[in-house]
């Protein structure tokens, strides 16, 4: 008995481990994502270096959680709850390690927006809006799976509809921008995929936030509606 006990214990100081691996790699993306925007507002070549050669610290945190879970489903054979947290970290740092990788396409377009002396294209600020929208919800998402807060999950959700807003909005100014003058088409364009990869950021904190409802409640509410999300969320 005392041994059974003693297993469970460390089962959960197992998990516990886990999770906590994984909020450090979402504190860690998170930075990659503030300093790729702030590359991109400043032009500081030396950090957009950085960003780029930071991304495989990213994709190994990635590897290593991933190993870990491979080695608990092995060992431990968990079930029900135990085995949903489980595949919600897979699921959750895959996403993150995508984010990442938005995160150094950030930076790589800012590279090449500074690369020759451009005149400034008047769409820093919608970008900087949008961004703060896209990282506003990754924070909340791992804040919801660090909390199991189903209601901050939801929110993140219908926050996503926003953030598509805001591209779309971006996409319809830089297609008139580059219309009016086609020697910024090059420009309007690299900006068009910073708009992009922030865009995809959203998407992925959106996933994250769906995994944690399907952890806490067991159900998998991809591809349904956000009034269906927020009725799962209060029932």
């Amino acid at each position: 008995m005392v041994s059974s006990e003693h297993t469970s214990k460390q089962f959960d100081t197992d998990l516990e481990a886990v999770r906590t691996r994984v909020l450090r790699m979402g504190g860690f993306v998170e930075e990659q994502i503030e300093r790729a925007i702030e590359a991109l507002i400043s032009g500081n070549e030396n950090l957009i270096d950085d960003i780029v050669a930071d991304d495989h610290r990213v994709n190994a945190m990635e590897v290593s959680i991933d190993e870990v879970c491979s080695q608990i489903i092995a060992r431990r054979q968990p079930a029900a709850g135990d085995l949903r947290m489980i595949m919600t970290v897979i699921k959750t740092i895959t996403d993150l390690e995508r984010i990442g990788d938005e995160a150094e396409k950030i930076a790589r377009m800012a590279k090449l927006i500074y690369k020759v002396d451009r005149m400034h294209v008047p769409r820093f600020f919608e970008i900087r809006h949008v961004a703060s929208i896209a990282m506003e919800m990754l924070h909340t998402s791992l804040d919801a799976f660090a909390r199991l807060d189903l209601t901050a999950a939801a929110r993140v959700v219908r926050q996503d509809e926003q953030v598509d807003e805001e591209f779309r909005s971006i996409m319809r100014q830089l297609i008139t921008f580059m219309m009016e003058d086609p020697r910024k088409i090059s420009t309007a364009l690299e900006i068009l995929f910073v708009a992009k990869a922030i865009e995809r950021i959203g998407d992925h904190a959106k996933n994250m936030a769906e995994y944690v409802i399907y952890m806490v409640k067991g159900k998998d509410v991809r591809h349904v509606t956000v009034e269906e999300i927020e009725r799962e969320v209060r029932e």
